[in-house]
């Protein structure tokens, strides 16, 4: 597909740099042409390292300019992202199963290199694995950071609330936007239920920053939000499982939801319970070492045998680290080791929200391509049901005067890669059309550039109603002690 932000911004650049390579091949060093494993991997550490110079540059201006006009600072990582990946300058791009490098970046690598385009190809590929998984362990890294940040107790305490903002969040959006596809726009029943499927979907990694930028993490809702995030990834999870199985055979297999079911429910009641169990021990042996870094080296064994552990029982790594946060913020080390890792997040985790907005493909909401145009109009209505859905779960919330409830729903909003997990295993299956895969990926990229400015909206609205009482108390004082009053 055509890019349509390229061809606005940088067609001739990108022309003009590969006209450059394939200019330059002939001057090729002969006995390059033919590479060996020992000689890509050099290349492919250069090129990793080229990678991340674009990367923080584009997390750094982004986020600054979105600090300096009141904006949390993750979606201008999310829009610096967009700008360097597909959508917009092609320098950080990831292959999606085809047999060409379509990276400025590597190009670049092949014109300086002299690199035959196979060698290339395989240097290109390498690249793009160790950024995916360094954008992984970013992801892990802030989960856990997040449940260091976390109160276990709060997060128990609020445990029905979130549970009834999960259940709602999972369940409203799934059946208004399945039996809407079906009913106005005549979708089969299948795709249908994958694209309700997709609607489900939380990105607890984007708005757990937003939280912790605006110091809202620790506050009812945040823990509201952060519990409820959770329980909605268990029930992603599933339901992914469940609309898969059916995608492939057209029946469920219920012993395979069982499972998943069973599974999240004793990894994650299990570890923390045991965790909490473990943790004097943890201390204990802490203390008893002399060599540097015994802390966050120790806190990161753990944290990454329960997101192995996690993963391995098919759910996701990013629980099992959210786990180990909530079970290691209960230690004496917790303000220690939240020092300790701030420097590790601050490098890996602007790489996760820079390959979000990297893979983010803006072509989809181009009007004048005629095959968007049903996609843009069934996306028009998923992303209305993938908002409503959300922002009616935080009403739900019983037993709790004063909370935010408006905020809880906004906070649930933004889909971010989870969206695009749940498209592309639909696009990957055969089960959706193009026109359907592009409204999902349409809804994905507005719920998440949305979420994090509404999410500020609405907690300064709260912020200054909260004020209020104060300011109204200072005025009637003032009035009391003035002369005419008395």
């Amino acid at each position: 597909m055509a890019n349509w932000m390229s061809a606005l911004i940088g067609s001739d650049l990108i022309a003009g740099i590969q006209n450059s390579y394939e200019l330059l091949q002939p001057l090729a060093n002969p006995w390059l042409a033919e590479i060996s494993e020992a000689e890509v991997e050099p290349l492919v550490l250069a090129s990793v390292l080229l990678s991340l110079i674009v990367v923080y540059l584009a997390a750094k201006l982004g986020g600054e300019l979105c600090a300096r006009v009141n904006l949390p600072a993750v979606l201008g990582e999310l829009v610096g992202g967009v700008i360097v990946g597909v959508s917009a300058l092609h320098l950080i791009v990831f292959p999606e199963g085809g047999g060409e490098v379509q990276s400025l970046l590597m190009n670049f690598v092949g014109m300086t290199t002299g690199q035959a385009p196979e060698g290339l190809l395989r240097v290109f590929q390498g690249e793009s694995e160790v950024i995916s998984v360094m954008a992984e362990l970013g992801v892990i890294i802030l989960l856990f950071e997040i449940g260091l940040e976390s109160d276990l107790k709060e997060l128990i305490r609020v445990g029905p609330q979130a549970a009834m903002v999960a259940i709602v969040g999972v369940v409203a959006p799934f059946a208004v936007g399945t039996a809407g596809l079906i009913a106005l726009f005549g979708i089969d029943t299948i795709p249908a239920v994958f694209a309700g499927a997709a609607l489900t979907a939380t990105s607890i990694g984007i708005t757990a920053k937003v939280l912790a930028e605006m110091q809202k993490l620790s506050s009812k809702e945040g823990q509201i939000i952060i519990g409820a995030a959770v329980l909605d990834d268990v029930l992603g999870i599933i339901v992914l499982a469940v609309v898969a199985s059916l995608a492939k055979t057209g029946e469920i297999e219920i012993l395979n939801v069982a499972y998943l079911i069973a599974g999240a429910a004793t990894f994650l009641v299990g570890s923390i319970l045991v965790g909490r169990l473990l943790s004097p021990y943890f201390v204990m042996v802490v203390d008893q070492m002399k060599t540097r870094g015994q802390v966050i080296i120790s806190s990161l064994i753990f944290a990454f045998v329960l997101a192995y552990i996690a993963a391995a029982i098919q759910l996701e790594a990013i629980l099992g680290a959210f786990a180990a946060g909530l079970i290691l913020a209960e230690t004496s080390k917790h303000k220690e080791l939240e020092e300790q890792i701030s420097p590790i997040a601050d490098m890996l985790v602007p790489i996760f929200f820079i390959t979000v907005g990297a893979r983010t493909d803006l072509s989809v909401l181009n009007p004048l391509e005629p095959a968007n145009r049903a996609g843009l109009i069934i996306a028009s209505f998923l992303v209305v049901v993938a908002v409503i859905g959300k922002v009616i779960a935080g009403f739900v919330i019983f037993g709790q005067p004063g909370v935010n409830r408006l905020a809880v729903g906004v906070g649930m909003i933004p889909r971010g890669e989870v969206g695009l997990v749940f498209a592309g295993v639909g696009a990957a299956s055969g089960v959706l059309t193009e026109s359907l895969d592009a409204a999902i990926i349409v809804m994905v990229i507005f719920t998440t550039f949305m979420a994090p400015p509404l999410l500020r909206m609405v907690f300064k609205t709260d912020d200054e109603v909260v004020a209020m009482p104060s300011a109204d108390l200072e005025v009637a004082e003032e009035v009391e002690s003035s002369p005419e009053a008395s």
